[in-house]
């Protein structure tokens, strides 16, 4: 071990404790992206990051507006043009906390207990962001400089889809221009590392079938007046076939068939009775389609994620509802371009229309797949850290999510990507969302000899 890996680590533990407080004061800011009610709160806690950064030392900090919710870039270019330049991607907002009565604690007053540190995004992807501000205090504090050129991009819309940022990385093409972008948006479970190296791309909407003009009595009505929620129900029965097939005509027409090399690896990365317990079932859907590492990762999909319409109260109310809808969300594979599958969406669910309802599809999110390094000096890195750190190699696997800047960035930046996640989390989306604070810090260790190795890569 080098003196300025063992002057980072020293300093990493006598100060963790300090770390662990001072970390409630990001957990404070109900950074909740998607709600427009908590935009002020979305800003405030872009604010504060950027005060962390200056107080680093960082350059040409700054919380950057966008047509939506603002980039927190920062930047430290004084390791010199020899070394390599990190462009450092995580997310500030979080999910929202409903259901409130499930939660133990305050969402947003961090507590901490069975050494685990309980608040909405102590996990996803608060830790992201502290994880990189205590490892950049660390460095500089214990030996005065970074191993390698930094520029920090944290948003504050992934939890939406990040609607602005494709439009704020085109017109950032220069500004955000690096040797490799280091991914902070994952998980570092010291016991069974991972490496999440290729996502699908996604699709959301939302459907509304609307009749009456108010809901009117079903005594009167009924058999006169199509039901709006009858016809969403037909929309939605519409979607798949009895092996859970997608039905929509043309979704599979640009589905290729992946490569031996990556069904082995698919395989591989693939914990099928996890996954069930998980989902507490017996047994997976649509096994005649596809292996189910195959379908969980690599296929697409198109799921109903609520519905709503008529009356939802104690005993019966007899009416037909002027209103029925639904939301969707759809997994999209690597070939599948999210515009053409949008239309597709829109053009079989506003097909349902008749003369006596009308149908409204209307598309939020369009998100490309994305792919990271699978071999190369900058994976190698990471996985020489990792390996150092607990003694094994990450797993390379295939997520059957999505994180949307990713691709953007595949398409937009063309530069590598590789990833490192800061601490275990659970809970993750959900109430009592936490982080393991022992697998926090062990990810911190690992993270000081990432950079260190991230700097002794040739330009």
């Amino acid at each position: 071990m080098t003196d300025a890996i063992r002057n980072a680590i020293e300093y990493l533990q006598e100060s963790r404790d300090k770390i662990m407080e001072d970390y409630t004061e990001l957990l404070r800011f109900p950074s909740i992206g998607a709600d427009p009610a908590h935009a002020d709160d979305v800003r405030a806690c872009a604010d504060w990051i950027v005060s962390q950064l200056e107080a680093l030392g960082f350059e040409n900090c700054e919380s950057i507006a966008t047509d939506g919710l603002p980039v927190v870039y920062g930047e430290w270019l004084k390791a010199g043009a020899d070394k390599p330049t990190v462009l450092v991607y995580a997310h500030y907002d979080v999910q929202p906390v409903d259901p409130l009565p499930l939660w133990h604690s305050e969402p947003f007053e961090a507590v901490i207990r069975d050494g685990k540190i309980f608040a909405r995004g102590a996990s996803d992807n608060k830790a992201g962001v502290w994880g990189n501000l205590k490892l950049f205090e660390a460095l500089l504090q214990a030996n005065g400089a970074l191993p390698v050129n930094v520029k920090i991009m944290f948003e504050g819309e992934e939890e939406s889809g990040s609607p602005s940022i494709e439009a704020f990385v085109e017109a950032n093409k220069e500004r955000l221009a690096a040797d490799v972008l280091l991914n902070c948006d994952g998980d570092f479970e010291p016991d069974s590392p991972q490496l999440v190296y290729a996502g699908r791309g996604i699709v959301s909407a939302e459907v509304r079938v609307s009749g009456p003009q108010a809901d009117i009595h079903s005594g009167l009505y009924g058999g006169l007046v199509q039901n709006p929620l009858h016809v969403a129900g037909k929309i939605i029965g519409s979607f798949h076939d009895e092996s859970g097939r997608v039905l929509l005509p043309g979704y599979y027409d640009s589905l290729n068939e992946i490569s031996a090399t990556e069904k082995e690896r698919v395989e591989a990365g693939f914990q099928a009775e996890e996954m069930r317990e998980g989902a507490g079932v017996a047994a997976f859907w649509g096994e005649t389609i596809a292996p189910a590492s195959e379908r969980a990762t690599v296929y697409p999909t198109l799921d109903v994620n609520g519905m709503w319409g008529g009356y939802q109260g104690p005993g019966n109310k007899t009416i037909i509802p002027a209103e029925a809808g639904f939301k969707i969300t759809m997994r999209i594979a690597p070939d599948q371009d999210p515009r053409v599958v949008s239309q597709l969406l829109k053009a079989h669910v506003e097909s349902f229309a008749t003369e006596t309802v009308s149908v409204a599809c209307s598309i939020g999110e369009e998100a490309w797949y994305f792919q990271l390094d699978t071999d190369g000096p900058w994976l190698e890195a990471v996985q020489s850290a990792i390996e150092e750190t607990v003694g094994a190699r990450a797993k390379l696997v295939r997520t059957g999510g999505s994180i949307p800047i990713l691709g953007v960035f595949n398409r937009l930046i063309g530069v590598p990507i590789t990833a490192f996640g800061y601490g275990h989390g659970e809970g993750i989306h959900s109430p009592n969302e936490s982080l393991d604070i022992d697998a926090f810090f062990i990810s911190l260790e690992a993270a000081v000899r990432l950079y260190q190795n991230l700097g002794a890569v040739e330009k």
